[in-house]
């Protein structure tokens, strides 16, 4: 029975429903940090961890479940939780799954910012962090300890390109009952399944290929097993991890377009990488699907495909100074991190920082190619190359 309201009541009290039956095909945006709950019984059985239900906005709304949802059918696992970045969502999987006096490995060309914390988790937890060759295989076993928990792989090395022997790693792991996580950006969960090649865990950024759009920060921690995904679960909601319903919305709009894409960028960076391989400037092109690339007959035998971002190294008589000044001539190539964008990229690194024994091999530039012209793009390296001389 509707009761008479006051305007000012009105402003925030309606009895207006909107009808049923409204069907399209983007996922709505449910904005929430309070949800409703249907009546005092509803609100004391409902339960966090069930995807099923709905408590607080933190834990998911309708928009954030169904992109865990559609990200885990396309990795093929079975839960997916949602972190505001990529960096979040490697710090839940560390934070769930090591605790003081635990050993944690990681390949020696891992992603610099993961680098970084197991610095931290070394310096502030009690946490052992050490590093291995990225292409040791199945030699990683003489590294595993009796209190060794997890190891992070790279597939491949998201600035020097090894590709690793994910199965022949995982398999050593499996034996010593250590846990695997990998980190499956460059491949966006197209060009490889990590759980089919042993990893317990799969980490995505989705800030690349999944948006799209050079726009949104957002990482995923992808499980098959329910046990697992439970303990990363306590850390995600100890950690007070969320992401925005716009942002999930922008990933969701991106899903369908995402193989077109990468297939577009792959094309194109093949092509280029071709190209540079023929300049004397460059003396290797560190692209997984060329053989300069170590690695590169792992990944003949585990991808499908390889995506827009590699690196070249230049020849060791060109200076810092020089490359920078290619860099800074390039005209289609804005200078910045990440990839998966529209946009090319180029970034020089200073990797020797970066590496414990990268040895002195020239200066190295990674590139994320766009979904420009191709050709554009190689004309525009080439007179860059011509300017840094």
């Amino acid at each position: 029975m509707n009761t008479k309201k006051s305007p000012h009541t009105a402003l925030i009290h309606s009895d207006y429903r909107a009808p049923a039956g409204f069907a399209a095909f983007p996922t709505a945006i449910h904005h929430a940090s309070t949800v409703l709950f249907e009546n005092v019984a509803a609100m004391r059985s409902g339960d966090w961890k069930d995807k099923n239900a709905y408590t607080y906005g933190l834990h998911g709304t309708p928009t954030t479940f169904t992109l865990e949802a559609r990200l885990a059918e396309i990795e093929g696992g079975t839960q997916c939780l949602l972190a505001p970045s990529g960096l979040a969502a490697i710090a839940m999987v560390d934070f769930a799954l090591l605790k003081t006096g635990d050993d944690v490995l990681l390949p020696d060309n891992v992603y610099n910012p993961n680098r970084e914390l197991g610095r931290w988790l070394e310096a502030d937890f009690g946490i052992t962090a050490r590093y291995y060759d990225p292409l040791v295989g199945a030699g990683i076993a003489e590294l595993i300890l009796p209190n060794t928990k997890l190891i992070w792989t790279e597939a491949p090395g998201s600035v020097s390109m090894e590709v690793p022997d994910l199965p022949a790693i995982c398999a050593a792991a499996r034996a010593r009952g250590v846990l695997v996580a990998l980190d499956n950006t460059w491949a966006a969960g197209l060009a490889l399944n990590g759980f089919d090649h042993g990893a317990d865990i799969v980490m995505q950024a989705l800030t690349k290929y999944q948006s799209g759009g050079s726009d949104v920060l957002m990482g995923a921690v992808i499980t098959r097993d329910r046990v697992i995904h439970d303990r990363l679960s306590l850390a995600h909601m100890r950690l007070g991890m969320g992401v925005g319903a716009d942002d999930a919305f922008l990933v969701l709009r991106g899903l369908p377009t995402m193989r077109l894409r990468f297939e577009a960028h792959d094309k194109a960076a093949r092509k280029v990488a071709a190209w540079l391989k023929t300049r004397p400037e460059i003396t290797r092109v560190l692209h997984p699907a060329l053989p300069d690339c170590p690695g590169h007959e792992t990944w003949q035998r585990d991808f499908t495909g390889a995506g827009g971002l590699f690196s070249v190294l230049f020849d060791a008589r060109y200076t810092e100074e020089q490359t920078d000044r290619f860099v800074d001539a390039l005209q289609l190539f804005g200078i910045g991190y990440s990839w998966g964008g529209a946009n090319s990229l180029a970034m020089p690194y200073r990797i020797a920082h970066m590496r414990k024994n990268w040895p002195d091999q020239g200066i190295l530039v990674r590139f994320n190619i766009g979904l420009e012209e191709a050709d554009d793009l190689i004309a525009d390296i080439e007179q860059a190359l011509e300017l840094m001389k």
